[in-house]
């Protein structure tokens, strides 16, 4: 079903926030923040946030991390995040378990490994990977040692373990390959079971893969461009998914939607600045 009527060029990063029980989601060309009811407009191109209390988020934009007061709309700067780089914005992004802040960044007409996947941890930006040209699907196993995320254009989900901080130990290995189907991965979020469901762009499709990789099963939705999908609702039982209108017609493209799981997700990581 549709959950909010907001036609999106670019839906994305979705989150739930546990303790206000409301969910938040960008559209990046638009360069706004939505909520139910209510967005907030930005100058730059903004896509993806973890929270840090009740009343703030930190959002990724175009050339920073911010801090962001839900209640007054004021933002306060973080850390730059390739803010000389003209050429590229922030994409996708998550927290992870021990409260650091993973963002990927892409070229803004996504050019060819332009773009880099950073973590923040107390205070620190650092480079994790570079010369990604579309960063997605990042989330994170329950016990916070395994990290998941993507390139787009190499249809490779990727795996890396983690330490007992969160910073990644040893090379990212294949996690699900999906490089001879039509099938390209986009945002991604991982239940409290490990199962890993991750939207798939221009089929209009969540799909659901267990801690090994293997497929589950998939859900699927009226608009093809499905971006990033997240878990939410008072039971965390809810799965809500972006969408993206750009380059396509029709009443369902680019709105947020709802349904109803038997997955429990989990309750998204605070972010420890």
């Amino acid at each position: 079903m549709i959950y909010d009527d907001t036609q999106c060029q670019l839906g994305e990063g979705p989150l739930w926030h546990p303790l206000r029980k409301q969910l938040f989601w960008f559209d990046i060309l638009g360069k706004r923040l939505h909520t139910k009811g209510q967005h907030w407009q930005f100058d730059t191109y903004v896509s993806a946030a973890g929270w840090t209390s009740e009343s703030t988020l930190l959002i990724a934009s175009s050339s920073a991390l911010m801090h962001f007061d839900i209640t007054t709309g004021g933002t306060e700067i973080i850390a730059p995040l390739e803010a000389d780089n003209p050429v590229t914005r922030s994409n996708d992004g998550r927290a992870d378990p021990q409260g650091g802040f993973w963002i990927g960044t892409m070229g803004i007409d996504a050019e060819d490994g332009a773009g880099a996947i950073y973590r923040y941890y107390k205070g620190e930006l650092r480079q994790l990977y570079p010369e990604i040209t579309i960063s997605n699907a990042i989330c994170f196993a329950p016990d916070g040692k395994t990290a998941y995320f993507t390139d787009t254009p190499t249809q490779q989900i990727m795996r890396v373990a983690l330490d007992d901080n969160g910073w990644p130990k040893g090379e990212p290995v294949l996690h699900i390959d999906l490089s001879r189907t039509p099938f390209r991965p986009d945002g991604a979020v991982v239940d409290a079971a490990g199962n890993l469901w991750n939207a798939q762009w221009g089929v209009g499709r969540v799909a659901v893969y267990d801690p090994s990789g293997g497929f589950l099963e998939s859900y699927n939705f009226a608009a093809r461009q499905t971006s990033c999908p997240a878990f939410g609702g008072d039971d965390l039982q809810t799965l809500f998914c972006t969408s993206a209108a750009v380059g396509l017609e029709g009443p369902e493209q680019g709105k947020t939607f709802a349904v109803p799981t038997k997955a429990t997700g989990q309750a998204e990581h605070q972010v420890i600045l």
